[in-house]
């Protein structure tokens, strides 16, 4: 990790168990990366969870809205990638529970 970030070695950490992690920087934020699988990302102290047709579902029945950000003109791109439920980062299960479903559907693009 080439900048020092606490929030995203928070999350490291915490996310451990799930295998070799690895952050890194892009756009202003950073990738997250489980046994070189791309399933998350973080943006300002925010982590978003990859999605799909698959599991989608679960964060919008949440109300979670999912990543996006302006482009050059002017118009807002969404990304398949959703925000954890508050609860998550308080709580390491519910994290894990999160992670698993955002490798499953980063596995499943494959």
């Amino acid at each position: 990790m080439p900048k020092r970030n606490e929030f995203v070695e928070f999350l490291l950490e915490q996310l451990a168990p799930l295998g070799t992690l690895r952050a890194k920087a892009m756009f202003g934020g950073y990738g997250i990366y489980c046994d070189e699988i791309f399933f998350a990302i973080v943006a300002g102290d925010i982590l978003y969870i990859k999605a799909d047709e698959q599991s989608k579902a679960e964060f919008t029945c949440l109300g979670l809205i999912p990543f996006s950000y302006s482009k050059k003109d002017s118009s807002v791109q969404s990304m398949a990638y959703y925000p954890l439920p508050e609860e998550a980062l308080e709580e390491a299960e519910s994290m894990m529970f999160w992670a698993r479903k955002g490798i499953a559907a980063a596995l499943r693009k494959r």
